[in-house]
């Protein structure tokens, strides 16, 4: 693909990587449902929560663009889906920017919602910026030194549902991180795919991820431990907190992972792993959809 053939249109819209935002969505789809469980439902802060989300993901994949691309980390041989920086779609230094506007309407959404519910909504919101923007950045990034999962799991599960059903019901439920849980889990499979993938020129260009660090053969077990978690979770919280039963309807999602699962344990050419990173992505967005409609059921 050449800087002719699409517009700065589609080339921003290919930066900010709209096909990953399920792992932002569907956290705080379930965080909302849980909210609604626990009777403080509450619209404007919802919304304000997937905005907050929304703009720090986006924010940290236009860094992360710019970034990998200093680094070394985005070359000729990546097989994963045109990164606009390296490509020359769009300048370094307009990307850094759209980076950090991101991160600053972020911030708008999280002043609101710290009037809403807090201070502790303050940490929150400064502790997920500053983590987006380290993934990337700075002389230690966490995504080259094999924290990357744990980036994705701690942000994109635990504090996105959690911090979600925070600001509506005003008081932390300890049953958030149990859910949070299940898609941090989820997320981080995603993130498991793009980095087996990449697993050669990431190694190449001294991208230490965690799976470089393993091995392919362990990030297929990480992957495959990762979708079971993910499908425990909701059993486990009946167990432990009495959900109800509706929440199982979340299992459903699952077949929407059978076809990734078998690309990420079958294939024989990395670039067809392309298809299992959508379909995760698919699955993490369907399973947070119906966590959170299982939470509101019941």
């Amino acid at each position: 693909m050449t800087g002719g053939s699409i517009s700065r249109t589609q080339a921003w819209v290919m930066a900010c990587r709209p096909r990953t935002l399920t792992a932002t969505i569907a956290p705080v789809a379930a965080g909302t449902g849980l909210a609604h469980m626990h009777g403080g439902f509450a619209l404007l802060p919802a919304l304000a929560a997937l905005a907050a989300a929304v703009l720090i993901q986006v924010g940290t994949n236009l860094a992360n663009d710019y970034y990998d691309y200093q680094k070394g980390g985005d070359s000729e041989g990546r097989l994963g889906p045109v990164r606009v920086t390296q490509a020359g779609l769009i300048e370094g230094r307009d990307v850094l920017r759209g980076a950090f506007l991101a991160f600053a309407l972020a911030t708008g959404a999280g002043i609101f919602l710290a009037l809403v519910a807090g201070w502790p909504v303050v940490a929150i919101g400064v502790a997920s910026i500053a983590a987006g923007i380290a993934y990337t950045a700075g002389p230690w990034p966490l995504a080259y030194h094999g924290l990357g999962d744990l980036f994705v799991f701690v942000f994109f599960g635990l504090v996105a549902v959690a911090g979600t059903c925070y600001v509506q019901v005003l008081e932390f439920r300890p049953d958030s991180l149990t859910a949070g849980v299940a898609l941090g889990a989820s997320s981080t499979a995603i993130l498991v795919v793009n980095n087996l993938r990449d697993i050669q020129t990431d190694a190449r260009a001294g991208k230490r991820t965690l799976a470089v660090r393993i091995g392919g053969r362990w990030t297929k077990v990480q992957y495959v431990l990762l979708v079971v978690l993910t499908a425990v979770i909701p059993p486990a919280g009946m167990a432990l907190h009495g959900w109800s039963p509706w929440v199982l309807v979340s299992l459903c999602a699952l077949a929407a992972v059978a076809g990734p699962l078998k690309l990420v344990l079958d294939h024989r050419e990395p670039a067809v792993l392309n298809r299992a990173l959508a379909g995760t992505a698919r699955f993490v967005g369907l399973f947070g959809f119906l966590l959170g409609l299982g939470f509101a059921l019941g």
